[in-house]
């Protein structure tokens, strides 16, 4: 089996690479590519690189994720997450290569009641630039009968920036934090998901899945985590999302309240659930910490 991955410098496709790696894939068998490799957004690009490699998984996890930026960059963003997803999709089919696509829990527009989970069927209806352009390539994706689609949401790897790294930052500098109450969802580990998108490879059991860990939060929630699980002193006042917008004087992008999602179709498919995200947290506190001794190490 061979396997591409796009988008490698970014937090998912560093850790698909390892997870293929671990399970004793060969170095020569993994195309791991990103801008400077591929440009998604040139067609002909893409289709010399995948019909030369000729791979029978393509993991597309290349995107433009920020979500602000993105509100007034309307054009640049579907040129990334439309067209360069179109052009990867148009590729997969012609080397006849499974297709695995990350999308957004910002497809939703989160105003369902707490009490209620988003299913994979349930109605989209994405209120910010990012969350359309995603459900756009979902389409694009669609296209491909060998596709997996996988809704996934508060991603944190060790390759790339975060929430977590950006609180034990902000810890450094800062004994209280305003952070925001009122959007619930559950954070996801790239290592987590890795292991069950290469699962899922081996599979032909195509869709749409929600794929995040186990588990609710709010972001207030998650940082009170964080600090507890990193020894960092640090008070979180829980805001609501236009309290913090005024605190901050800052505009940002519509944001889901709700982006609880249910995980039914991932137990009916036999796959194994990904663990709780506070499980996930504390395996990433550690994996951080010893980042931390190798670099000072290598010094």
């Amino acid at each position: 089996m061979k396997y591409l991955i796009t988008g490698y410098n970014g937090q998912l496709g560093y850790d698909i690479k390892r997870e293929l790696l671990k399970r004793g894939v060969k170095e020569e068998n993994i195309l791991a590519t990103d801008v400077k490799d591929m440009d998604i957004t040139k067609k002909d690009e893409v289709e010399k690189v995948i019909t030369d490699f000729n791979p029978d998984v393509i993991f597309h996890c290349a995107a433009w994720t920020a979500v602000d930026i993105a509100e007034d960059n309307k054009d640049k963003v579907y040129k990334v997450n439309v067209e360069g997803t179109k052009n990867i999709t148009e590729a997969s089919i012609k080397v006849d290569a499974k297709l695995f696509y990350m999308s957004t829990d910002y497809v939703f527009d989160g105003t369902k009641p707490l009490s209620e989970l988003y299913s994979e069927e349930d109605e989209v209806n994405p209120k910010n630039v990012y969350g359309m352009s995603k459900y756009l390539g979902e389409k694009e994706v669609r296209k491909n009968p060998k596709h997996f689609i996988n809704r996934i949401s508060w991603v944190f790897g060790i390759n790339g920036t975060n929430f977590i790294k950006t609180m034990l930052r902000l810890s450094e500098t800062h004994n209280e934090l305003n952070v925001v109450d009122d959007q619930i969802g559950s954070p996801t580990y790239t290592v987590d998901l890795a292991r069950l998108l290469v699962d899922m490879s081996e599979t032909e059991k195509y869709g749409t899945y929600n794929s995040t860990n186990e588990d609710y939060t709010s972001w207030a929630d998650f940082a009170e985590y964080i600090f507890k699980v990193n020894n960092k002193n640090v008070k979180v006042n829980h805001v609501s999302t236009e309290e913090y917008l005024e605190i901050t004087k800052s505009k940002q992008a519509y944001r889901p309240r709700n982006s609880k999602f249910s995980k039914e179709k991932l137990k009916e498919a036999g796959f194994e659930l990904l663990p709780t995200w506070e499980d996930a947290t504390e395996r990433y506190s550690e994996e951080l910490k010893n980042e931390k001794k190798l670099v000072k190490e290598k010094k």
